[in-house]
C-alpha cells in the first residue's frame, strides 16, 4: 500500500483492468486534470501489483494510490469489491477504462454527498457519437442520465461510474460482490432500504459505448442475463417464472422509455427513424438475456460482460479511439 501519512482523502477512484496499467492511461489523464486533486485517492487493481505499476509522474499531485492484486479479473464485481474494502476515503467512486471525467468531476460528487444521498451519480455525455450502434448502446445505457439533466432525486444512477458512501457498500460484507454486478439492482436494494439516490449533473463524464453491431449485440443479451439473474437470486420459483413470461414485453416498454428519453436531445441525438430498427433488435438481445436470467440465473455472463466491459477501443471505430487520444488532457 502507497500513499502520503496525511489525514483521509475525500474519494477514492477505482479502476480495474485484467491486464495492465497501459489500458488505464487514457482514464488517469482525466483523472490527473481533476480540480481536486489533492483530496484523491487512486486505486488500481489488477491481477498483479507489478502489472498495474503506474509512472510517478501520471500519480504526482493525487493524494495517494494503492495497487491491489486480486489474481485474474474475470468479474468487474469482484475486483471493485476488493477495491473498496481497501479504500481510505469515506466516498468511493467506481470508474472505468473508458469513462473520461470532466475536471469538475470528483470536486462535484464530493459536494453532492454532503446531502443525504447514499450514491450520486453524474451526467452522462456521449463520448464517441459518430454511429448508430454507439447511439443505441448510449440510449440503453444511459438514457435517463444523459447531459443536460437536473440535480435532485433518483430512482437508480449510472452503474460503474456512481459514487457510494463506503460505510453503506460495506454493510453488505461478503454479500457485496453479487450485490456489484447489476448496480441497478444494488440501487433498487439501497432504496428498499431506505437510502436515498441522487443525480449531480455538474459530475460529468464522457462514456465510450459499444460502436459496432458484432460486440454490442452479444453484451445486451449479456448484460440483460447477468441483470435477471442478480435481480432473481432470492426470488422462489413461482416469481421467477412470472418475470420469465413477462420477459417478452421487456423490448416494447424500453424501448418507448428510450425514445422519451431521446426526445430530451433534440437534435443532439440522430433521428429516431435511423435509431429505432437497431434500438429494436437491441432491447431484443437484452430481454431474451433477463429471460434466461429470471429461469436459469446469470450463469456465465458475468465473465463475458467483463470480457467486453474492458478495452472498449477493441469495440469501436479505429476513428473513435484516435478522437478519443486526441481528446484526453495532456
Amino acid at each position: 500500500m502507497e500513499g502520503r501519512f496525511t489525514p483521509e482523502p475525500a474519494l477514492s477512484i477505482v479502476l480495474a483492468t485484467p491486464d495492465d496499467y497501459e489500458s488505464l492511461r487514457l482514464t488517469m489523464r482525466y483523472l490527473g486534470a481533476q480540480t481536486v486533486r489533492e483530496r484523491l485517492e487512486i486505486l488500481l487493481v489488477g491481477p498483479t501489483e507489478d502489472a498495474i505499476r503506474a509512472p510517478a509522474s501520471d500519480l504526482a499531485g493525487f493524494w495517494g494510490h494503492q495497487r491491489i492484486a486480486v489474481g485474474p479479473v474475470t468479474s468487474i464485481s469482484r475486483a471493485n469489491a476488493a477495491a473498496v474494502r481497501r479504500a481510505r476515503a469515506p466516498l468511493v467512486a467506481l470508474a472505468e477504462d473508458h469513462c473520461f471525467p470532466e475536471a469538475g468531476w470528483a470536486a462535484a460528487l464530493i459536494a453532492a454527498h454532503e446531502g443525504p444521498w447514499a450514491v450520486v451519480g453524474p451526467a452522462i455525455r456521449n463520448a464517441n457519437p459518430a454511429t448508430v450502434v454507439s447511439w443505441c448502446d448510449f440510449v440503453v445505457g444511459y438514457g435517463p442520465w444523459m447531459d443536460p439533466v437536473e440535480a435532485g432525486p433518483a430512482p437508480f444512477l449510472p452503474g460503474h461510474n456512481s459514487c457510494y458512501k463506503k460505510a453503506i457498500l460495506l454493510e453488505y460484507g461478503t454479500r457485496l460482490e453479487d450485490m456489484l454486478e447489476a448496480e441497478t439492482v444494488l440501487h433498487f436494494d439501497l432504496r428498499r432500504r431506505g437510502h436515498q439516490l441522487g443525480l449531480a449533473p455538474a459530475a460529468r463524464a464522457a462514456h465510450t459505448n459499444f460502436a459496432l453491431i458484432a460486440s454490442w449485440l452479444p453484451v445486451m443479451y449479456h448484460q440483460g442475463r447477468v441483470f435477471g439473474g442478480s435481480r432473481a437470486r432470492e426470488w422462489g420459483p413461482g416469481r421467477r417464472l412470472l418475470y420469465a413470461g413477462a420477459s417478452p414485453l421487456i423490448p416494447a416498454v424500453r424501448l418507448w422509455r428510450c425514445l422519451r428519453e431521446m426526445r430530451r436531445l433534440g437534435r443532439a441525438a440522430p433521428s429516431p427513424v435511423r435509431l429505432v430498427p437497431m434500438l429494436a433488435l437491441g432491447l431484443i438481445m437484452d430481454g431474451a438475456g433477463q429471460m434466461m436470467g429470471y429461469l436459469l440465473g446469470a450463469g456465465r455472463s458475468v465473465e463475458r460482460v467483463a470480457r467486453y466491459e474492458f478495452h472498449r477501443f477493441r469495440h469501436v471505430p479505429e476513428t473513435d479511439r484516435r478522437a478519443a487520444q486526441a481528446a484526453a488532457p495532456r
